[in-house]
């Protein structure tokens, strides 16, 4: 079973992005995402209330009324968690922070929480400051597993 091991931003994808170059990061091979400013704030379709309604009727899920989430489970590897932050505007979801370990089938269902695969989506690597694409994100996710 595959756990993703992530430090991300969760954007929606615009079609202003571009692909930017190639890097190498932990010895891995990524294409990058080149995104203008200006697409890094396109809000989801969803509020931020009806993500946070649904996130809070998961089993072991928290979630604080400041967005806030902490998510824990348990698989045949042992347990898991992925901690975040839901940040929004003008009452619409901007984008989630995660930071954690989970399945790739969890992390498929916070997706989801947000219309995925519906919504396009984006990630930021924060310790990295590099954007990828859903398939680089994965590779990179699958690393350490």
């Amino acid at each position: 079973m595959n756990r993703y091991h992530f430090d991300v931003s969760v954007h929606v994808r615009s079609g202003e992005t571009q692909p930017g170059p190639a890097i190498k990061l932990a010895g891995q091979s990524l294409e990058t995402l080149e995104v203008p400013a200006s697409s890094q704030s396109i809000p989801f379709s969803v509020t931020f209330e009806d993500v946070a309604d649904s996130l809070a009727a998961w089993p072991r899920m928290f979630v604080e009324p400041d967005g806030a989430i902490l998510w824990t489970g348990d698989d045949t590897q042992g347990r898991w968690q992925v901690d975040g932050n839901l940040y929004d505007r003008a009452g619409r979801l901007v984008y989630v922070d995660l930071v954690g370990v989970c399945p790739a089938a969890e992390f498929d269902q916070l997706l989801a929480a947000l219309r995925w695969p519906a919504a396009s989506v984006m990630f930021q690597l924060k310790r990295e400051g590099v954007w990828l694409d859903e398939a680089a994100f994965r590779a990179w996710a699958v690393r350490c597993s």
